[in-house]
Parts: structure tokens; C-alpha cells; sequence
């Protein structure tokens, strides 16, 4: 009955929706919107980091961040990672101010930043890189993406479900209302899908969590409407 409640919800929020308010729909009809989802084991990853410095003058500050961009460049390189994979960013400088509770603001240094973005084919060595980072002196991690290097593939199966999804949902309402499903009028897959979701298990051991990412897996969800005419 749960289940029901929850379906007839979505069916009828579905027929408020503008795009469906439309003259041509002057016949028996249902609306229903299929979700399907997958899981993924991820075989790749993105991250981004930052190195960020403050000096007096800010030639010290450029110098000091670009020297450890170039030295994380470098080691990047000596691995064997495509420059194709690797980007870094123009350099970024601020003056820094000291405001005192009374008088005017007095200029204390320079703030330099740089970000450099790395693909990592193999997922195994995704740490690795990432101490070779804080070992050249990179001092902030922005941000880690874990990927599957075949998206297209498991998007298509998400669909794929989303589909079988918005055919049940339709099959289960016309019976339920002693009605037959009809022909498919309306298919509207106009929507972006959503990125995946990482999820990770909360049951870590010692070696699981010093490999890292070896219990992720990545949620790939899909959804679309459908409208089909009643018999």
C-alpha cells in the first residue's frame, strides 16, 4: 500500500508538470516516470590539488608555488603520466592585509596559489600520486572523483531500467483501473542524467583502508516519463 501511495504521488505530480499541459492530451491516458540505477566498481579517478603561500613580496610567493608545481610536474612525469592527463593552472596572487581596530589596513604579504589536475588511469595508484603531491610540497587536496572508465556503458543499463521501470508502473495502474495499456504516446528523456554516487562500506579494515577506495562503488541512476494512452 506504501508502495502504491508513493507511485500514485509521482504519477499525479507528473500530470501538473507544463510540458504535459497540453490540448493533445484529450484521451484516456497515464503518465509515470522510471527510475532505474546501477552499480559500478570504479576503475579510474580525478583529483585536484591546490598549493597555496604567503610572503612578503610577490615575486617570493610566485617563485615559492611554482617551484612546487614544477617539482609535482616532474615527478608526474617521471612515472610515465601523459601530459594529456595532467593540468595546472595560471597563478593566482593577492595582497594579504592586517586590519587593526583602529587606522588604516597595512599590507602584511602576498597570497600565490596553484592547482594542478590529474587523470589517474589506474585507480591502485590514485594514493600514490597524492603523496607525491604532499611530498612536493602541494599543502591542500580540493577534490577526489572516482570514475568508471566505461560510463557510457552503465548509464545505457540505468536507462535501460529507468525504462522497464516506467513500463510497470504503467502495466500495474491500467490494471489496477480495469484498464489495458495502450501505445506509447510521449517519451521525454530530456533531462541531464545526475553523476554518479559514491558509496563506501562502513565495515573498513586495516589494510582495506590503507589501499583506499577498494570497497567503493558508484551509483548510476537514470530516469525518464513516459505517457501511454488507455484502452
Amino acid at each position: 500500500m506504501k508502495w502504491f501511495s508513493s507511485l500514485f504521488v509521482t504519477v499525479l505530480s507528473m500530470c501538473c508538470v507544463s510540458v504535459y499541459a497540453d490540448d493533445g492530451l484529450n484521451f484516456p491516458h497515464v503518465i509515470t516516470t522510471g527510475y532505474g540505477e546501477v552499480s559500478a566498481k570504479p576503475d579510474m579517478a580525478t583529483f585536484s590539488v591546490k598549493v597555496v603561500e604567503t610572503t612578503l613580496t610577490a615575486e617570493q610567493a610566485k617563485q615559492s608555488v611554482d617551484d612546487v608545481v614544477n617539482s609535482f610536474l616532474k615527478s608526474l612525469e617521471d612515472i610515465g603520466i601523459s601530459k594529456s592527463n595532467i593540468s595546472s593552472s595560471n597563478l593566482y596572487i593577492s595582497p594579504q592585509y592586517h586590519y587593526p581596530k583602529s587606522g588604516s589596513s597595512e599590507l602584511v604579504g602576498y597570497r600565490a596559489s596553484r592547482t594542478v589536475d590529474v587523470v589517474v588511469i589506474e585507480l591502485a595508484k590514485l594514493n600514490q600520486y597524492l603523496d607525491m603531491a604532499l611530498k612536493s610540497g602541494i599543502n591542500q587536496v580540493d577534490n577526489i572523483q572516482l570514475k568508471v572508465s566505461e560510463q557510457k556503458k552503465y548509464q545505457q543499463k540505468a536507462r535501460l531500467a529507468a525504462i522497464k521501470d516506467a513500463k510497470n508502473k504503467a502495466i500495474f495502474l491500467a490494471e489496477g483501473f480495469e484498464k489495458q495499456l495502450g501505445d506509447v504516446w510521449l517519451i521525454n528523456d530530456d533531462r541531464v542524467p545526475p553523476l554518479p554516487v559514491l558509496t563506501r562500506s562502513m565495515m573498513m579494515d586495516t589494510e582495506q583502508s590503507s589501499n583506499g577506495y577498494q570497497d567503493s562503488k558508484l551509483i548510476i541512476r537514470d530516469q525518464i516519463d513516459v505517457i501511454y494512452k488507455l484502452k
